[in-house]
């Protein structure tokens, strides 16, 4: 007897209940994240045990994740870096620096405004905007 995996059945479970923006900010990510943390009061720190590596063109790229854990509740929030050294975590959005994962607990469309907002207030960010599950072709990228 074979167990096979079904990839789609893990990426619906890993997406479930989440929401995803994408954000076009040409900055360095780790000046993405102090401006963040400043701005709501959280602590993004850099998570390499979940680093993506992607495997293309006959060499590894290397996508970080940025990770803030809320205090009191499950909702922890992931800053995905979406290029690295000419290529793209997902191709599909090559006009987007990061990608941000909200995962863990429920988010309303009211608190994911206020996070846009405030976003859209950083130096250097030209667009924040809700990435629905269903424009995303490369979605097991994301999983880690």
């Amino acid at each position: 007897m074979k167990l096979k995996l079904e990839f789609d059945d893990l990426a619906d479970d890993f997406f479930d209940n989440t929401r995803l923006m994408g954000i076009v900010a040409p900055i360095r990510n780790y000046q993405f994240c102090w401006y963040l943390n400043q701005l709501l009061q959280y602590d993004f720190r850099i998570n390499s045990d979940i680093e993506i590596q992607l495997f293309k063109k006959q060499r590894n790229y290397y996508f970080s994740i940025f990770e803030y854990r809320e205090p009191t509740t499950s909702l922890v929030h992931y800053l995905y870096n979406n290029q690295y050294d000419g290529e793209y975590l997902l191709p599909e959005f090559r006009h987007l620096d990061f990608l941000w994962l909200l995962k863990g607990d429920v988010v309303t469309d009211e608190a994911l405004h206020q996070l846009t907002v405030a976003t859209k207030s950083i130096p250097g960010v030209q667009m924040v905007t809700e990435l629905t599950n269903e424009k995303i072709k490369n979605k097991g990228h994301l999983i880690f």
